[in-house]
Protein backbone atom coordinates (compact mmCIF):
# COMPACT_ATOMS: atom_id res chain seq x y z
CA UNK A 1 0.00 0.00 0.00
CA UNK A 2 1.33 3.40 -1.00
CA UNK A 3 1.91 5.86 1.83
CA UNK A 4 0.33 9.29 1.65
CA UNK A 5 2.69 12.12 0.72
CA UNK A 6 3.23 14.96 3.16
CA UNK A 7 1.05 17.66 1.57
CA UNK A 8 -0.50 19.90 4.23
CA UNK A 9 -2.34 23.15 3.59
CA UNK A 10 -4.97 24.07 1.03
CA UNK A 11 -5.75 21.48 -1.62
CA UNK A 12 -8.01 21.41 -4.63
CA UNK A 13 -8.38 18.44 -6.95
CA UNK A 14 -10.20 18.11 -10.27
CA UNK A 15 -12.91 16.12 -8.48
CA UNK A 16 -13.32 18.95 -5.95
CA UNK A 17 -13.74 21.48 -8.75
CA UNK A 18 -16.29 19.21 -10.45
CA UNK A 19 -18.26 18.87 -7.18
CA UNK A 20 -18.11 22.62 -6.51
CA UNK A 21 -19.23 23.61 -10.02
CA UNK A 22 -21.92 20.93 -10.22
CA UNK A 23 -23.13 21.67 -6.71
CA UNK A 24 -23.32 25.39 -7.38
CA UNK A 25 -25.33 24.83 -10.53
CA UNK A 26 -27.56 22.40 -8.64
CA UNK A 27 -28.11 24.91 -5.83
CA UNK A 28 -29.13 27.57 -8.34
CA UNK A 29 -31.59 25.25 -10.06
CA UNK A 30 -33.02 23.95 -6.76
CA UNK A 31 -33.49 27.47 -5.42
CA UNK A 32 -35.96 28.07 -8.26
CA UNK A 33 -38.23 25.43 -6.73
CA UNK A 34 -37.83 26.58 -3.15
CA UNK A 35 -35.27 28.86 -1.56
CA UNK A 36 -34.42 26.34 1.14
CA UNK A 37 -33.62 23.54 -1.34
CA UNK A 38 -30.94 25.70 -2.91
CA UNK A 39 -29.81 26.92 0.49
CA UNK A 40 -29.37 23.38 1.83
CA UNK A 41 -27.21 22.34 -1.09
CA UNK A 42 -25.15 25.54 -0.99
CA UNK A 43 -24.70 25.28 2.80
CA UNK A 44 -23.51 21.67 2.57
CA UNK A 45 -21.30 22.49 -0.42
CA UNK A 46 -19.63 25.34 1.47
CA UNK A 47 -18.96 22.97 4.36
CA UNK A 48 -17.56 20.36 1.98
CA UNK A 49 -15.11 22.99 0.71
CA UNK A 50 -14.20 24.17 4.22
CA UNK A 51 -13.84 20.70 5.70
CA UNK A 52 -12.08 18.98 2.79
CA UNK A 53 -10.00 21.74 1.21
CA UNK A 54 -9.33 24.48 3.74
CA UNK A 55 -9.33 23.09 7.29
CA UNK A 56 -8.95 19.43 6.20
CA UNK A 57 -11.20 18.10 8.97
CA UNK A 58 -11.01 14.45 10.02
CA UNK A 59 -13.84 12.10 9.09
CA UNK A 60 -15.33 11.74 12.61
CA UNK A 61 -15.74 15.52 12.90
CA UNK A 62 -17.28 15.70 9.42
CA UNK A 63 -19.77 13.03 10.47
CA UNK A 64 -20.61 14.84 13.72
CA UNK A 65 -21.36 18.01 11.78
CA UNK A 66 -23.37 16.09 9.19
CA UNK A 67 -25.41 14.34 11.88
CA UNK A 68 -26.28 17.61 13.58
CA UNK A 69 -27.14 19.34 10.32
CA UNK A 70 -29.19 16.45 8.92
CA UNK A 71 -31.12 16.14 12.18
CA UNK A 72 -31.89 19.85 12.39
CA UNK A 73 -32.57 20.38 8.68
CA UNK A 74 -34.62 17.20 8.44
CA UNK A 75 -36.86 18.11 11.33
CA UNK A 76 -37.14 21.67 10.04
CA UNK A 77 -38.27 20.39 6.64
CA UNK A 78 -40.58 17.70 8.01
CA UNK A 79 -42.08 19.48 11.03
CA UNK A 80 -41.08 23.14 10.57
CA UNK A 81 -39.27 22.87 13.89
CA UNK A 82 -36.81 24.03 15.11
CA UNK A 83 -36.82 26.23 11.99
CA UNK A 84 -34.06 27.68 9.86
CA UNK A 85 -33.41 30.47 12.39
CA UNK A 86 -32.23 27.78 14.82
CA UNK A 87 -30.83 25.23 12.35
CA UNK A 88 -28.38 27.61 10.68
CA UNK A 89 -26.81 29.19 13.79
CA UNK A 90 -26.56 25.84 15.60
CA UNK A 91 -24.96 24.26 12.55
CA UNK A 92 -22.53 27.16 12.25
CA UNK A 93 -21.69 26.85 15.95
CA UNK A 94 -20.92 23.15 15.44
CA UNK A 95 -18.80 24.14 12.43
CA UNK A 96 -16.71 26.48 14.59
CA UNK A 97 -16.37 23.86 17.33
CA UNK A 98 -15.20 21.07 15.02
CA UNK A 99 -12.76 23.35 13.19
CA UNK A 100 -11.28 24.68 16.45
CA UNK A 101 -11.00 21.17 17.94
CA UNK A 102 -9.34 19.93 14.73
CA UNK A 103 -6.89 22.85 14.73
CA UNK A 104 -5.79 21.94 18.26
CA UNK A 105 -4.83 18.39 17.27
CA UNK A 106 -1.16 17.55 16.64
CA UNK A 107 -2.24 16.19 13.25
CA UNK A 108 -3.83 19.46 12.03
CA UNK A 109 -2.71 19.91 8.43
CA UNK A 110 -5.11 22.49 6.98
CA UNK A 111 -4.55 26.09 5.97
CA UNK A 112 -2.21 27.90 8.34
CA UNK A 113 -0.70 24.68 9.69
CA UNK A 114 2.79 26.25 9.84
CA UNK A 115 1.56 28.86 12.31
CA UNK A 116 -1.09 26.79 14.13
CA UNK A 117 0.78 23.47 14.25
CA UNK A 118 4.50 23.97 13.59
CA UNK A 119 5.21 20.48 15.00
CA UNK A 120 3.32 18.77 12.17
CA UNK A 121 6.40 17.67 10.20
CA UNK A 122 7.78 15.86 13.24
CA UNK A 123 4.37 14.35 14.03
CA UNK A 124 4.04 13.18 10.41
CA UNK A 125 7.54 11.68 10.32
CA UNK A 126 6.91 9.79 13.58
CA UNK A 127 3.58 8.42 12.32
CA UNK A 128 4.22 7.82 8.63
CA UNK A 129 8.01 7.55 8.54
CA UNK A 130 8.29 9.42 5.28
CA UNK A 131 10.81 12.17 4.72
CA UNK A 132 9.06 15.52 5.07
CA UNK A 133 9.56 18.31 2.58
CA UNK A 134 11.07 16.33 -0.22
Amino acid sequence: MKQAAFAPGFRLSKVDVFVLVGGTMGAIVLSMYGWWWGFILAFVLAHFFLFCNIARISRPFELIWAGVFISLAGTTIAFEMPGWLVTVPVSLFVTVVVVVVEMRKPSYHGVGWQWINPGLPEWWKARVGEKVGG
